[in-house]
């Protein structure tokens, strides 16, 4: 794909990913953001996203997101990018009308939503399979940080099966362009508020083992979200602290979005594919790490995964 070519005569162009916006989306968005700026000076680029959170703020360009709602004149192209279009909020509308809707992502749930699509699920992170997209010579240090910081939260900091030679090439490659990438990696997935370590405390204390210890689920409900005025901003990271427990093959973490609505995270060993565990219920995502939004209660929610993970660990 040339992104530049796809662009040609617009004067118009949107950019979304995903609701509950992650490092990869927002890493990905920005750098194209930057990347089309800076290569279309004349063309009017928008990106929206909602609620991002804030340990993305040096991202050059966060101040730049939009929260979709005002009705806008039909964009000559949108990108919608790390997602299909079923997980775009409020921003679904701005895509379907769109002249030109260009898709690029790499999760394997992902058929392809737009006029031109682009999903490779080979590669570890949507970041990365944009960086490939762009010109060399108009990539700058603050696209190359933009990148990165997609890149290292959708491999775990190159720690995921979905790492391979060819990201840790492209992060090479990134690292030279001369930004603080160490201390990108403290402050965007490591470092967390106090109140944020207190309710990951509360998760990993309240947690329940079954399946003879082999899975793991930690929950937070809504009258609990409320006593510690927190939301699912402040639960980075505690799905992958269930994870890291010995002899768990499979973690999951749940929040109560609304009265017996949950959102589901799983993270799992090679010996469980997550996503064969949330298709069913209209999740996505990849082998060792997917999502889904279930309806019924916290026990309802567990035995209908707990089927699917069954049926794996007994093979």
């Amino acid at each position: 794909m040339n992104l530049l070519a796809e662009c040609k005569g617009a004067s118009r162009i949107g950019i979304s990913g995903h609701i509950r916006p992650d490092g990869d989306c927002v890493g990905s968005c920005l750098a194209l953001y930057q990347y089309l700026k800076k290569a279309l000076p004349q063309t009017l680029v928008q990106v929206y996203l909602e609620n991002p959170n804030d340990i993305f703020r040096e991202i050059k360009g966060f101040d730049d997101i939009l929260c979709p709602g005002k009705e806008q004149e039909p964009f000559d192209v949108y990108f919608v990018l790390d997602c299909s279009d079923d997980r775009l909020g409020g921003a679904e509308e701005y895509y379907q009308q769109a002249k030109k809707r260009i898709n690029i992502d790499h999760h394997i749930s992902n058929s392809g939503c737009g006029d031109v699509n682009l999903v490779r699920p080979e590669v570890g992170s949507c970041s990365e399979v944009l960086f490939h997209l762009f010109d060399n010579e108009l990539v700058d240090q603050d696209i190359a940080k933009a990148v990165y910081v997609g890149m290292i939260h959708d491999t775990g900091i190159f720690q995921y099966a979905n790492t391979s030679p060819e990201t840790l090439r492209t992060a090479a490659q990134l690292i030279e362009y001369g930004f603080d990438f160490p201390n990108i990696i403290q402050e965007t997935f490591y470092q967390k508020t106090y109140l944020q370590t207190q309710i990951m405390g509360r998760v990993l204390m309240e947690s329940v083992r079954f399946m003879d210890g082999r899975c793991i689920v930690g929950w937070v409900d809504r009258r609990t979200m409320e006593f510690y005025d927190v939301s699912s901003k402040d639960f980075e990271g505690i799905v992958n602290q269930l994870r890291n427990i010995t002899g768990v093959d499979c973690a999951i973490f749940m929040y109560e979005m609304d009265v017996q609505e949950f959102k589901i995270s799983l993270r799992t060993s090679e010996k469980v594919d997550a996503t064969k565990v949330v298709v069913p219920f209209g999740g996505g995502g990849h082998m060792r790490a997917a999502g889904c939004t279930m309806k019924g209660t916290f026990h309802d929610c567990v035995n209908n995964l707990s089927r699917y993970i069954e049926e794996q660990l007994e093979k």
